[in-house]
C-alpha cells in the first residue's frame, strides 16, 4: 500500500492507491456514500476495469486525524491531436505557440492529474464535511495533489485539474486562482426537472406545447420497430464487442474525451450497484443498433454512456427515443431530476432540459506553459445553442447540489 502523508496549515493528507485500502472509518466519519460516485462499490468498478488510468484517493485529516474531506484522483494521458471539430482552430494555435517556444509538443501526451470523475460530468469528485472552512480545504486539496505528484511521479505530471464545479460553488473554488489555476467553462450539463404531477409519460406529454408533443409522438412511432430490452449481466459477454463499437462511434464524434471508458466496467457496475445501474439495448430485428446506460444517484437519474449505429439513427429516431426512455425511467424511478449530461444541448433542450453551467480549474506545472495555457483556455467557450422551451408553463427548476 502506497500512502503519502504531508502537512499544510493544520491539516494532514493521506493518499491511497487502491479504493480497498481506504479505511472504513473514512466512510463512516464523512458519510459521503450518499453519493453513489463516492461509494467504494462504484469506485472499485472503475478502478478494476480501466487499466490505462491511474487511480488514487486523497483523504484530508484535521489535527485530531479525523477525516474532513475526500477526493478521487485519476491520472490520464491527453493528446492535443485528439481534439477536433469546433476546437480545432484553437488547438492549431496552441501547437504553433508550443513549437515556437519549444515547450508543448502535439505528439507527446499531457499527463493530467485530475481531481474529479472523468467519466461523469458534475460535482462528483470532492466531498467536504459540513462545518469546515471549504475555501481553505479546496486550496489544501490542490496543494496535496501537487505534493503527491512531486513525490510519486518525479515531475512526469504536466498539469493538475479540478473539475466540474457548479456556479454556486465558485466562491469556494475561485480560491484556486491564488495558486495560479486557470478557470474555464465547459459544455453545461442539461438537466430536466420532473414535475411531481407526472405519474406517466402521457402526463409529461400533456405538459408540452403542441409542436413538441407532436415531435415526441413522431419519434415514438418511428422507433416502434425497435425491440427495446434491459441488458442483464448474463447478456454482457455476448453484447460487449458490439456495444463497444457503437460506443466508439459516438465518442469519435466528440470534440475531445479525457479518457475512454472500458465497457467491461458495466459487468462490475451491474453487479455492485444492481438496480441503481440501468442498461437498455435497442435492436432492429436481430441487430443491436444502440444502447443506453444510466445511474440512479440520490434524487437524480444520470444519463451515462450511449452507443448508436448512425446508419439507422434518423430513420428510427434512436437517439430521440433514448432521451424519452430516460424520461420514462425517471418517472418510474420517482426521481426529481434527469441529468442528460453534456453535448447535443439543443436536442436535449427540446425534451425540456435546461443548462447547468460547469467550471473546471487547470494549471500547468511550469510557469510559462501555464501562461500559454491560460491564453488557450480563455479561447474556450461552451458551444452556443438555441434553448427550446417545450412546456406550456415554465416548470424547469435547476438542481443546485
Amino acid at each position: 500500500m502506497n500512502i503519502l502523508s504531508c502537512t499544510t496549515h493544520s491539516n494532514n493528507y493521506q493518499l491511497y492507491t487502491s479504493i480497498k485500502e481506504v479505511p472504513k472509518e473514512v466512510w463512516t466519519t464523512l458519510q459521503c456514500e450518499d453519493s453513489i460516485y463516492l461509494s467504494p462499490d462504484y469506485l472499485e468498478a472503475l478502478e478494476n476495469h480501466n487499466p490505462n488510468i491511474t487511480f488514487a484517493y486523497l483523504v484530508l485529516l484535521d489535527e485530531a486525524n479525523t477525516p474532513t474531506a475526500f477526493t478521487t484522483i485519476q491520472i490520464v494521458d491527453f493528446y492535443l491531436e485528439s481534439v477536433q471539430n469546433d476546437m480545432q482552430s484553437i488547438v492549431d494555435w496552441v501547437k504553433c505557440m508550443g513549437r515556437k517556444l519549444r515547450i508543448i509538443s502535439p505528439e507527446t501526451p499531457f499527463k493530467v492529474l485530475t481531481s474529479g470523475n472523468i467519466f461523469v460530468s458534475g460535482e462528483h469528485g470532492i466531498f467536504i464535511k459540513q462545518d469546515q472552512d471549504k475555501q481553505q480545504i479546496i486550496k489544501d486539496v490542490a496543494k496535496a495533489l501537487v505534493a503527491y505528484s512531486n513525490s510519486h511521479y518525479k515531475g512526469s505530471i504536466d498539469a493538475y485539474m479540478l473539475k466540474d464545479f457548479l456556479t454556486e460553488s465558485l466562491y469556494i473554488t475561485d480560491e484556486l486562482k491564488d495558486d495560479h489555476f486557470n478557470s474555464f467553462q465547459v459544455e453545461p450539463n442539461m438537466i430536466l426537472s420532473l414535475d411531481k404531477s407526472w405519474n406517466t409519460f402521457d402526463d409529461y406529454l400533456a405538459a408540452m406545447r403542441t409542436k413538441f408533443r407532436v415531435k415526441a409522438k413522431k419519434a415514438m412511432k418511428q422507433s416502434d420497430s425497435l425491440r427495446i430490452e434491459d441488458i442483464s449481466i448474463e447478456m454482457l459477454d455476448e453484447l460487449l464487442p458490439q456495444m463497444t463499437t457503437l460506443y466508439k462511434t459516438v465518442t469519435n464524434k466528440a470534440g475531445f474525451n479525457l479518457g475512454d471508458f472500458d465497457l467491461e466496467t458495466y459487468k462490475c457496475l451491474k453487479q455492485n450497484l444492481e438496480d441503481q445501474y440501468l442498461l437498455k439495448g435497442y435492436w432492429l430485428e436481430n441487430k443491436l443498433v444502440g444502447f443506453m446506460s444510466g445511474i440512479i444517484n440520490q434524487d437524480t437519474l444520470d444519463a451515462h454512456f450511449v452507443g448508436i449505429d448512425y446508419k439507422f439513427n434518423k430513420s428510427y429516431a434512436i437517439y430521440q427515443r433514448m432521451l424519452y426512455d430516460y424520461i420514462i425511467l425517471g418517472i418510474e424511478q420517482n426521481v426529481n431530476y434527469i441529468n442528460f449530461g453534456r453535448t447535443a444541448s439543443e436536442i436535449k433542450s427540446s425534451v425540456g432540459a435546461v443548462p447547468q453551467d460547469l467550471t473546471i480549474y487547470l494549471r500547468h506545472k511550469k510557469t510559462i506553459p501555464n501562461k500559454i495555457l491560460s491564453l488557450f483556455l480563455n479561447k474556450i467557450k461552451p458551444t452556443a445553442f438555441k434553448q427550446k422551451l417545450p412546456f406550456k408553463e415554465v416548470i424547469q427548476v435547476l438542481k443546485t447540489n
